[in-house]
């Protein structure tokens, strides 16, 4: 409510049927791609996979997910929309890369879990809604700071990994990799949305292809992101109260 009325006070006209058709079918795939996700961090967990990640070297993990994740993801966004069978074969797993490296969330508690995943669906929940019914690329302009932020946010998570740091400095180093990456990825959910409706504008004047599963990645991401810190935070919260 508060982002509607700050950042949304001059709202669009109605969205036209290519944007909601767009839009629908992106988020369809969004929500589909974190439902198999979860299902299958689920069963590399009950099988004991998780236990074995966790007991592997973090910078092997690491660089394993990152070429997993991006090579599977640049297929996808590589390959056309014709291409049915290569195109969801692609998104699968890009998919089983995220259910592989999101497994050890399972050692949380489950009450933590559902939780995090309640508060996630809110928070993007609104800011999409925000997005969508904010003026035409309102916040396209966001992609410029949004890249610096994750820069920002990406090397305050590493730092503990590669440099000595006292108590205080990975207390201000975790801070802003939590609160700052659940800041900035909620920003990537406007920009996100934003883009999936001018991407239907310009599929619609036959400038492009619509493409709802190339849309669904980024949307994919950006919650996964903001589910993590989540339980990040409220797994602290929780200690902190025992």
């Amino acid at each position: 409510m508060a982002l509607d009325a700050i950042f949304n006070r001059d709202t669009r006209d109605p969205l036209s049927v290519a944007e909601k058709s767009l839009l629908n079918e992106s988020f369809k795939y969004t929500g589909g791609g974190l439902v198999l996700t979860a299902l299958a961090a689920r069963s590399l967990f009950r099988s004991g996979v998780a236990f074995k990640i966790m007991a592997t070297n973090p910078w092997v993990v690491l660089g394993v997910s990152l070429v997993g994740s991006i090579g599977t993801m640049m297929g996808v966004m590589y390959t056309p929309p014709e291409k049915t069978f290569q195109k969801h074969l692609f998104w699968l797993g890009f998919n089983a890369c995220q259910a592989a490296t999101l497994s050890p969330l399972f050692f949380f508690s489950p009450a933590i879990l559902s939780r995090a995943a309640l508060y996630t669906v809110g928070i993007v929940g609104s800011i999409s809604y925000v997005g969508a019914t904010a003026t035409n690329d309102k916040f396209l302009n966001l992609g410029g700071p949004l890249l610096a932020g994750v820069t920002v946010v990406a090397l305050s998570s590493l730092a503990p990994m590669v440099l000595p740091m006292g108590l205080r400095s990975l207390a201000i180093t975790e801070a802003i990799s939590l609160y700052g990456g659940l800041a900035l990825f909620g920003g990537f959910v406007l920009y996100d949305t934003q883009k999936i409706l001018k991407h239907a504008r310009l599929a619609e004047a036959g400038h492009m292809k619509a493409d709802p599963i190339n849309e669904s990645i980024g949307l994919e991401l950006d919650m996964i992101n903001i589910f993590i810190r989540l339980v990040q935070i409220l797994a602290m919260q929780s200690n902190r109260k025992k």
